[in-house]
């Protein structure tokens, strides 16, 4: 799955900013009864710990959140059903305005439904019509528009395997929970530290502080990434949080009557 901050072309295209709802962050579920027993071994290692703790996401059945900055994200896979969903929204419109976004994959079918308030609404065609509404995504239409897209193959929304391989120094400060170091600039893979972060933090990129969760069977529940002030930017806590894991549910389909086609407007802004 990729969830990309969205870049200054597409802010200056269509008017958006970069942009993921914040949402359930409880806990992963603890396991059931009898579960414990068979849950493997957590490595001594810490590193070794935090790898290991990332290899139950490409199982794909979990929901997760992503928090930071102005706009926060949200979303659910489970591949068994082959869906997912991702949620969106952020801003405010009585200053700007404000955005709801939430896409929904199905097998081969997808959907995403915009609702913008605020002055700058006024400005994107179609954006008030098409409030409430879920527009319905031609497949052949989106090949150059990956925030519209979702891989199966790769279902972890943050990357937190190319974050835990990027870490340059860890420890363990208690039961599940480790504190370290990691070279953003080798953390490519993983949608939570895009270039233009790693870009801004220059020197300080290479030894950038984190904190990670795991639960008793040792799967990562929380990785926090804590970015440093660097020139003109403030020092920002990213944050992603996994939960449910084998229980999360299957995403529905949007109600028939809730449907339209998408507009062009929505591939143009969309565009890569």
């Amino acid at each position: 799955m990729i969830i990309r901050r969205w870049s200054a072309g597409v802010l200056a295209a269509a008017l958006f900013v970069p942009g993921l709802t914040a949402c359930n962050n409880s806990p992963a579920a603890e396991p059931a009864a009898g579960e414990a027993s068979a849950a493997p071994a957590v490595p001594a290692d810490p590193k070794a710990a935090l790898l290991a703790s990332t290899k139950e996401l490409s199982k794909g059945n979990f929901t997760f959140a992503i928090t930071g900055g102005e706009f926060d994200g949200s979303g659910t896979v489970h591949i068994p059903s082959k869906s997912a969903e991702m949620k969106m929204s952020g801003g405010d419109a009585t200053e700007d305005f404000s955005m709801d976004m939430h896409l929904v994959f199905i097998d081969t079918e997808s959907w995403v439904k915009l609702d913008i308030s605020g002055p700058m609404a006024d400005a994107i065609p179609g954006a008030k019509e098409r409030k409430g509404k879920y527009q319905h995504l031609d497949r052949s239409k989106i090949k150059n528009a990956k925030d519209l897209q979702f891989d199966f193959a790769d279902v972890d929304p943050a990357g937190s395997e190319a974050l835990a391989k990027a870490i340059t120094d860890v420890k363990k400060t208690g039961e599940g929970t480790y504190e370290g170091t990691l070279d953003a600039t080798k953390a490519t893979d993983s949608d939570v530290l895009d270039a233009d972060i790693v870009k801004g933090l220059a020197d300080k990129a290479s030894a950038v502080p984190f904190t990670a969760k795991l639960d008793a069977q040792g799967r990562l529940t929380e990785f926090l990434i804590k970015v440093p002030a660097a020139g003109s930017a403030k020092a920002q806590d990213l944050k992603v949080t996994y939960a449910d894991y084998g229980a999360a549910t299957a995403v529905q389909q949007p109600p028939a009557d809730k449907v339209v086609e998408a507009s062009d407007q929505v591939y143009e802004m969309f565009k890569d």
